[in-house]
């Protein structure tokens, strides 16, 4: 890797039209007043920044599942997966990974499977670290169901700020660990629901890189990860 390569990154589609915006305040702000231009280049330069969709090295070992989403573990919960799935009315367990508008914002697939439903609900948009935001937020979720016929569900979650979420698959298609599926514009969260008998192997306040963090291992015998914050 060449050292450029590890502060310029490359920009995800989705945000060409955002940063062209910016760049056209920017230039405005410049002719009517210096220091305004310079705050309008700053606020530019971070609009890239949110876009950004670096290469990720993705774990390739069966069973291994891995992070969504850039960010912190905020929540390990046991919960009911969104009705709109079909998953059952049982609790699993759910490892919520808050986002904020500093990270990463382009959601990966968290393990391999085939994608048996896609269901988007309107909502509110509380903050997305909040315990409510699963249930009263907008959101888009998605059943996974992997090679030994369990299913996983992903759920992409609106935040105080965020108002757009995207998703790129349908029911049927088929999905790669770590590959994209979506986004979701200015702070969000995304909550992963593990099949029955499956234990997170991450903690509270653990920081996850999308593609790359192993959160669980499936059909392979591991208690749930202890941590301690020092």
């Amino acid at each position: 890797m060449r050292m450029i390569d590890t502060v310029i990154k490359p920009m995800h589609p989705e945000g060409y039209k955002f940063v062209a915006a910016f760049a056209v305040v920017t230039a405005l702000l410049f002719w009517i007043w210096d220091p305004l231009g310079w705050l309008g280049l700053g606020l530019t330069v971070w609009c890239y920044y949110f876009f950004r969709d670096p290469k990720r090295s993705v774990p390739e070992n069966a069973g291994l599942l891995v992070s969504p989403a850039d960010g912190v573990v905020s929540l390990i919960e046991r919960a009911v997966p969104p009705a709109e799935l079909g998953m059952g009315p049982e609790a699993l367990v759910r490892v919520s990974v808050f986002m904020s508008v500093f990270n990463c914002h382009v959601n990966r697939a968290p393990i391999a499977g085939k994608v048996t439903a896609v269901a988007y609900r309107p909502g509110k948009f509380f903050n997305a670290s909040l315990d409510k935001a699963s249930e009263e937020n907008e959101r888009n979720a998605l059943a996974i169901e992997v090679a030994d016929g369990r299913k996983v569900a992903v759920v992409q979650i609106a935040g105080l700020v965020a108002r757009r979420i995207l998703c790129w698959k349908k029911p049927g298609d088929g999905v790669r660990t770590g590959e994209r599926f979506g986004l979701i514009r200015f702070g969000s969260r995304l909550d992963v629901y593990l099949p029955e008998g499956v234990h997170p192997q991450v903690a509270l306040g653990q920081t996850m890189v999308a593609g790359e963090s192993v959160i669980a291992l499936i059909g392979q015998e591991a208690p749930a990860r202890v941590a301690r914050v020092e």
